[in-house]
């Protein structure tokens, strides 16, 4: 089964998703620039639709997978477009993670595109389709990262080095989150097509609860602590000082009363 069988019209990106990477190239290079009159502004705007395009891509890595595992329905949806007013649930994937970003700087993974698992022949095959999306996240994460790793930040404002850091951390504990063996994520999606029928019965009522379940569990605060002590780990292995996540949050969030004066300046 190949792409040829979906129209090229259901394959042509939205211009809601251009539009979408128009504000992030716009407010991206304000933050860079220090254009904007209020940096906290454009990294908010910037983080924000990174983080939109991201959990598009999210969503376009697991309807691509699934078309070349078989299920051709994709391209009807309309989730090769990357349009997120196109996906099941708009509001699970695209407007509570952004909320969430919003109140707590965590990447909780969002909802999902219907995917008729009928049409899919190999457990491998319905593995990768759940992994599709996470790694996805691992991917932008590293890219994110790569100006840190590779030692590249001479010459990088501070504001977009912030900026990079905390949008990091997001793609981060995305990826964390979904690869959680947890019914309704993505971790459990790759190991379901191994389990028993019997127990996929079992879990299958609890799957609509879990990442309701993760996200209160993640509020209890030794796990929160513990949980950020793994994401900062993992970007201090990839060059992104806790400094440079907690600023960039801090920029993120400019309604707020936070003290910034650790952070140094961030605009000429």
């Amino acid at each position: 089964m190949t792409t040829a069988t979906v129209r090229s019209s259901d394959r042509r990106i939205s211009p809601v998703f251009l539009g979408i990477v128009a504000v992030m190239a716009v407010s991206g290079w304000a933050v860079w620039t220090d254009f904007s009159a209020n940096v906290g502004v454009a990294v908010f705007l910037f983080v924000t639709a990174a983080w939109i395009v991201s959990l598009c891509l999210h969503e376009y890595a697991h309807a691509r997978t699934a078309l070349h595992g078989g299920d051709i329905s994709i391209g009807a949806k309309g989730y090769l477009t990357l349009n997120p007013l196109k996906y099941t649930h708009a509001l699970l994937s695209i407007v509570l993670p952004v909320i969430f970003v919003i109140m707590g700087g965590i990447g909780l993974p969002g909802g999902a595109v219907f995917i008729e698992r009928n049409r899919i022949r190999g457990r491998w095959k319905h593995s990768l389709i759940s992994a599709a999306g996470p790694l996805t996240n691992v991917l932008f994460a590293v890219v994110c990262t790569a100006p840190f790793w590779l030692g590249a930040l001479d010459g990088v404002p501070l504001g977009f080095q912030y900026a990079l850091g905390f949008l990091a951390l997001l793609q981060v504990t995305a990826a964390i989150l979904n690869f959680l063996p947890v019914p309704g994520l993505d971790g459990y999606g790759v190991i379901e097509p191994w389990l028993s029928y019997r127990i996929r019965r079992q879990v299958e009522p609890y799957a609509q609860f879990g990442l309701l379940g993760v996200f209160v569990i993640i509020l209890i605060p030794g796990v929160n602590e513990v949980f950020f002590d793994v994401i900062h780990a993992i970007l201090g292995g990839l060059g992104v000082s806790d400094l440079d996540a907690y600023c960039g949050r801090n920029l993120f969030s400019w309604w707020t009363d936070r003290n910034e004066f650790a952070c140094g300046p961030v605009s000429s």
